[in-house]
């Protein structure tokens, strides 16, 4: 920004060397207000309804080159200002108007402290300060935030304004290419600071913030006029002056009268979007065609021996004419061929057991906590029930990735992991590996919720050399496993000579799904 703080929409014109050129929605006049009992920290679908439009987070394009490497990391927004400022109505504007496919929006509400026996009693006689800096886990907060601006998912907690407390359940949120982190102490912490790309002050009237307080606190809340009151002048009005009103010094913009201000929020939109462009990397799908053409197979590769067997199971799923029942009944065998061969490379360490005849036999256990299977959707799916049926009890994860035919890129729509998956062995599947697009996301997806990369074994029916070039390219350290290796990919992105669709129907025969899923 052309200066360090602009107060835009009182005269201040140092905004004035932004873009104008830069496409964005206008602004919507009004939206319907802020109601909720809990802390806002969303992903889900929808993230924001208006009276014109429903934005929805579905759909996350790459924060990754076709190396592996992540983009640049997301842009920052910081809100900050007195409580009932209107901040979240300013973040959610900014939302709209930005019509980016993918937004987190943070708030700090949700990373109150957890009050022991005697804070709680205070909390409920409305004499503890909620206002204060002590009443914040800033070091949780700048942990989360320091991992969403670098695209990794994170556990946020709800905090429940009715009982003063954390809930159970903390809310998975994923990276996004705009991260905006709204509260009344955003300002406040030094590290905090460090991670914010653009600092916006909300300056509202005090006697509007205290009526706007009293209708939140009385509708939502179930507080009293009279708690409200007294919380307000012994705590809110003295923070604020104290810790709130002196970090304006911090902001690069100020907006007056939050929300209502649109020529500033025209002006932040503008220049998010400005910044967005310069940040924006190409994912070129074509670029993974042509950069490693007559190259050696890399050595991470492993493609199961051709027995005759192999062969033939091969000829009748390549063949146009096999009937339905047959190509299913050898693309199973095929791959629970394909799921024993890759459990071989899982690493095993000595054990010594006795046998019922009272001797020792020296055998072989898993070096490590578990295996976990995840399929790409739809047709890693049909693999699922060859993993489960050579390993007990296995926990099994699903992540759908689908291309977008406008751009090319490969687009993450639904995840679902198990818990601690960081610890776990990881069987990848994915019935055919053409591009190698969607195993790339898949990679780093687990990549991102902390699984080491020689713990992924990618595992596939019929790979293209394209795509095991690309995946070996970008992570050196997963374990590609197939049972052959096709030579060329069309201009559709099929594998050629390659074989029938695999699971794109997902047939009732080719496995089960789980109950209560909706993709």
């Amino acid at each position: 920004l052309a200066a360090s703080r602009a107060a835009v929409g009182s005269g201040d014109d140092s905004l004035d060397g932004l873009s104008n050129a830069v496409p964005r929605c206008p602004l919507t006049p009004s939206l319907s207000p802020r109601k909720r009992t809990t802390s806002q920290s969303k992903t889900e679908p929808p993230l924001l309804r208006t009276n014109k439009r429903t934005i929805y987070t579905a759909g996350r394009p790459p924060w990754y080159n076709v190396t592996g490497t992540t983009f640049k990391e997301a842009f920052v927004i910081g809100l900050c200002g007195g409580s009932a400022s209107g901040k979240t109505t300013v973040a959610n504007k900014i939302i709209e108007a930005l019509d980016v496919p993918w937004v987190v929006l943070l708030s700090m509400d949700s990373f109150y402290k957890v009050l022991n026996n005697e804070e709680q009693e205070l909390a409920a006689k409305n004499e503890y300060n909620f206002d204060h800096p002590d009443a914040f886990d800033f070091e949780l907060l700048v942990t989360v935030l320091r991992k969403l601006k670098k695209g990794k998912s994170v556990k946020v907690p709800v905090y429940d304004f009715t009982s003063h407390c954390r809930r159970k359940e903390w809310k998975t949120v994923y990276g996004a290419n705009v991260v905006i982190f709204e509260g009344i102490l955003a300002f406040a912490n030094k590290e905090l600071l460090k991670l914010l790309d653009m600092k916006v002050f909300v300056d509202t009237d005090s006697d509007i913030r205290l009526i706007r307080r009293l209708k939140r606190d009385i509708s939502q809340r179930g507080r009293n006029i009279g708690g409200i009151i007294k919380q307000y002048n012994k705590f809110v009005k003295p923070a604020f002056e104290q810790y709130i009103e002196p970090t304006v010094q911090s902001a690069d913009i100020v907006v007056p009268r939050g929300g209502e201000n649109f020529v500033a929020l025209d002006l932040i939109v503008q220049h998010v979007h400005s910044q967005l462009e310069k940040r924006k990397l190409r994912w070129d799908i074509s670029a993974l065609a042509s950069a490693h053409q007559g190259q050696p197979l890399p050595k991470t590769l492993s493609v199961m021996e051709c027995t005759p067997q192999v062969h033939g199971m091969h000829t009748i799923i390549r063949n146009k004419d096999t009937n339905r029942d047959e190509f299913i009944f050898y693309s199973k065998r095929l791959m629970r061929l394909l799921i024993e061969h890759a459990l071989s490379f899982l690493p095993l360490k000595p054990v010594s057991v006795e046998t019922p005849q009272g001797g020792i036999y020296d055998g072989r256990r898993l070096s490590g906590k578990r295996i976990t299977g995840v399929s790409i959707l739809r047709a890693g799916e049909t693999m699922e029930q060859a993993l489960m049926a050579v390993c007990k009890d296995i926990r099994l994860g699903k992540i759908l990735i689908q291309t977008n035919h406008d751009t090319g890129e490969p687009e993450l729509h639904y995840l679902r992991l198990p818990k601690d998956i960081s610890e776990d062995y990881v069987i990848l599947m994915d019935s055919t590996v053409s591009t190698g697009a969607a195993a790339l996301m898949a990679v780093r997806v687990l990549l991102d919720h902390d699984v080491a990369e020689d713990k992924i074994f990618l595992s596939s029916l019929l790979m293209a050399e394209m795509g095991v070039h690309s995946v070996a390219y970008a992570f050196p350290k997963v374990r590609i496993i197939t049972t052959a290796v096709d030579k060329e990919v069309n201009d559709q992105f099929h594998i050629i000579p390659g074989i029938g669709e695999i699971g794109t129907s997902a047939p009732t025969d080719w496995c089960e799904s789980d109950d209560g899923m909706d993709f």
